[in-house]
């Protein structure tokens, strides 16, 4: 079987490539298809995450184990395409570069049942847009109500409550040492 995947740039202006890879392909194999459709150089770090049919980020599937025990977390390369993604859960998010954040929409489009003679796969089918200069600003922003977070932590003291504390002579000064560790 394929699987052909529109990827989409979270960005203003429409930039996404559309991709045909194996089922049996990893999502290892995924990351680099895509590195090569936008013309990365593929030496940063990336990660797929999960998500719900809204988007909604959910557990990640990164490159490298960067777990304490070795081998307790998978990574790309122990995922096949058709063990994360089917005609009922389509969509996860790739990101690309944590210092810049390039984000991109990942959408299986469709599965067909025979492999194309002479195509090598993965096999980049559709390219529009040109790259932007730099990626995107991201905003993460709460679920919390800007208010309700910002008051979260408030303890209601003024300058009233703290004054109770001049003139208590019970702390000692200890002073400032040298060699203080």
């Amino acid at each position: 079987m394929v699987y052909k995947f529109r990827v989409i740039l979270d960005a203003e202006e429409d930039v996404f490539r559309d991709i045909a890879i194996l089922e049996s392909d990893t999502l290892e194999d995924l990351h680099n298809a895509i590195v090569n459709a936008f013309g990365f150089d593929g030496l940063e770090v990336a990660s797929f995450y999960t998500c719900d049919d809204t988007w909604n980020q959910e557990d990640e599937i990164p490159m490298f184990d960067s777990g304490d025990v070795p081998g307790e977390n998978k990574i790309m390369s122990d995922y096949t395409l058709d063990a994360i993604l089917e005609a009922e859960n389509t969509k996860i998010l790739y990101v690309y570069d944590f210092i810049n954040m390039w984000t991109f929409l990942v959408e299986l489009a469709a599965i067909e049942e025979t492999e194309e003679v002479g195509i090598i796969y993965p096999n980049l089918m559709f390219s529009h847009g040109e790259m932007p200069a730099e990626a995107m600003e991201k905003h993460f922003v709460s679920d919390l109500e800007e208010e309700e977070s910002y008051n979260e932590f408030e303890d209601d003291l003024d300058q009233d409550d703290l004054d109770m504390f001049s003139g208590d002579d019970s702390f000692e000064d200890y002073g400032f040492e040298e060699n203080w560790n």
